[in-house]
This record gives structure tokens, sequence and C-alpha cells, in this order.
């Protein structure tokens, strides 16, 4: 059947993506775990996506969005638009995202500002185990030139995370620029665009737009920051997923090292060394590194989630690995 005579539901079963009802699900919670992590500064969306095993279908889906799919959208030419998308692949995993960022919002709000310790803790075990699984993908990782992007990734990561949050304009131009850098870190794996979101000041603004997205400067705040994800979405994954597939060694490496350069900030145990007052809130600009003062309940419950996160993360990973061995098979 020629394209033009393509319906839409024909259109949409020809794109790659889940099948079942189960698929669909599955899919459904990886996206959510990926907003969940968007959520939290230190903690990539990609850095799930790798863990759960969707990273590079989640880049040639992104990729699928393109100029073509654009003019055939313009020129009312829908089912051929809809056929060169990977729309059953984005739509379960976008709105799973989506769910979590609208309902999880205020929880993790709350977890990071009243309960830290725990909070960092399951998100550093979840981080040192997706270094081991990522780190395993390398094809020879102490060969020279490998070893020399793994190290360059994560002095790269680390200064990153080093930086010191800034007060920044309001203006419409600097929130969709904020759009474009914080979407471009969260589908890096290891860096963490609620974390840039932070440096540049912005972070608690836009959270705060989240929280009450029905409020009419809300709406203009979140529609402009949507307009700069979209616009770095589509411009960076390209670039990314040009990387993976020509140069994928160096890439992993690269990826590697930001995420080991990246625990610096998801370490739980904090001395705060300088803050500043911000718009009537204390502001933390610079924290150092401690191991716990005093060992107590928190402390256990801290390393408990540790292990908890780090185990779930290779039990993950070697279901993953099964799944695939059993498909190749």
């Amino acid at each position: 059947m020629p394209n033009s005579m393509m319906t839409i539901k024909k259109a949409i079963d020809v794109t790659p993506g889940p099948r079942t009802k189960s698929e669909y699900l599955k899919l459904y919670c990886k996206g959510f775990c990926m907003g969940t992590a968007d959520l939290i500064p230190g903690v990539s969306g990609g850095t799930i996506a790798f863990i759960t095993g969707i990273y590079e279908n989640l880049l040639d889906a992104i990729t699928s969005i393109n100029k073509d799919f654009f003019v055939k959208v313009l020129t009312l030419k829908w089912a051929e638009a809809l056929a060169q998308v990977h729309i059953r692949f984005l739509v379960p995993l976008a709105f799973g995202m989506i769910t979590a960022i609208l309902s999880l919002a205020r929880l993790m709000h709350y977890l990071i500002n009243h309960q830290p310790i725990p909070t960092w803790a399951a998100f550093f075990g979840l981080i040192a185990a997706s270094t081991i699984v990522i780190w395993k993908d390398i094809d020879k990782p102490f060969k020279p030139q490998n070893f020399f992007f793994i190290v360059l990734g994560a002095v790269i990561a680390w200064v990153l995370v080093s930086l010191i949050p800034v007060t920044t304009p309001f203006e419409w131009w600097f929130i969709y620029l904020c759009g474009v850098i914080g979407i471009t870190a969260m589908i890096l794996p290891g860096l963490s665009g609620s974390f840039l979101l932070l440096i540049l000041g912005k972070y608690e603004y836009i959270t705060g737009a989240i929280k009450n997205p029905f409020l009419v400067e809300n709406m203009a705040t979140i529609g402009i920051f949507l307009c700069g994800t979209i616009s770095g979405l589509l411009g960076f994954s390209k670039i990314l997923n040009y990387f993976m597939k020509h140069y994928r060694a160096q890439t992993m490496s690269v990826l590697t090292g930001i995420l080991i350069g990246s625990m610096k900030k998801v370490w739980p145990w904090k001395e705060v060394i300088e803050t500043r007052i911000v718009r009537g809130k204390v502001k933390v600009l610079r924290d150092a590194n401690v191991f716990p003062s005093e060992i107590g309940t928190e402390t256990y419950i801290a390393i408990a989630l540790i292990i908890l996160g780090f185990i779930s993360v290779l039990l993950m990973e070697n279901y993953g690995s099964k799944r695939q061995s059993e498909k190749v098979a």
C-alpha cells in the first residue's frame, strides 16, 4: 500500500516500539523512573535510560523527528509523518516522564530539603552501580585512548558539579536557554539537567512553576521552558546519536567518566562551607563531602539505601542482559 494511502493506525503499527500491554507498561515505568531522576539535582534521566537498556533506542527515537517529519505535518500528510517517527516508543516513555514530573515534584522537593541524606544515599548507590554497568560496555576501557576519554569526562563532570549557583535573569530568553541547557544534560548519563538549572539559579523557579502549573504566569514560564527543551532535544540528540554510532567506544568512555565525576555531587554526607540569602531563602554556595560525624539510625538507613540502590541496578542489568541473550538466541 502506498504511503499516501496508509491509515493513521497502520502508520503507527509499522513504527518501532512495544507490542504488548506488558511491554507498554514496562516502557511507561522506565519513563516514570527517568522523570523522577530528572527532578533530582545531581541525577540524570539519561542514566536511568542507560540502566534500563533503552538509551540507544531513545536516541534513535528522538532523531526520527527530523525536518521531513515537520514538512509532512505542515503538508497534512499525517500518516506518512507518523510512520517515520518512533511514536509507539516515544508516547509511553514521555507519558511516564510527564506523570512522574507532575506527580512527584512536591515529594522530591520535600525529600531533598527534609530528608537529604537518605535521598542522596539511594541515588549514590544507583549511580555507583551504573558506572560499573556502563564501564562493562566499553571495548577495552584501559586502552590509552579510551582511558584518556574516561579521565576527560570525569574531570568535566567534577568541575561542573563544583560550580557555585549564581543569580540570573528571569527574562523569557534566559528561561528558553535554561530549557536548551537542561534537556541537553538530561539526555547525557551522569550529567544532571536539574543540577545545571540549580547552577543557573532557576531550579526552584522552574519546579515552582511545575508545582502550580495552572497559574497564568506559570503557564507562560513552562511554555517557554518547554520550547527550549524541544529545541535542545532535537538538536543535541542528533549529535550524540552520530557519535554513538561512529565513535562508540570514545563516547561511552566520556559518558563513563561523566558518571564517575558526578558522584561527587550525590555523596550523601555534606558539610556546608558557604551560604547566601537569595530571595529570602538560604542557598548553599559551597559544601564539602565528609564522612558521617556520628553513627545513628539515619546513617544505617542511608548505608542500607546505598546497598539497595547498588544491588537493584546490577539486578536490572543482569535481567536485561538475559532478556537480550534470549532474543538473540
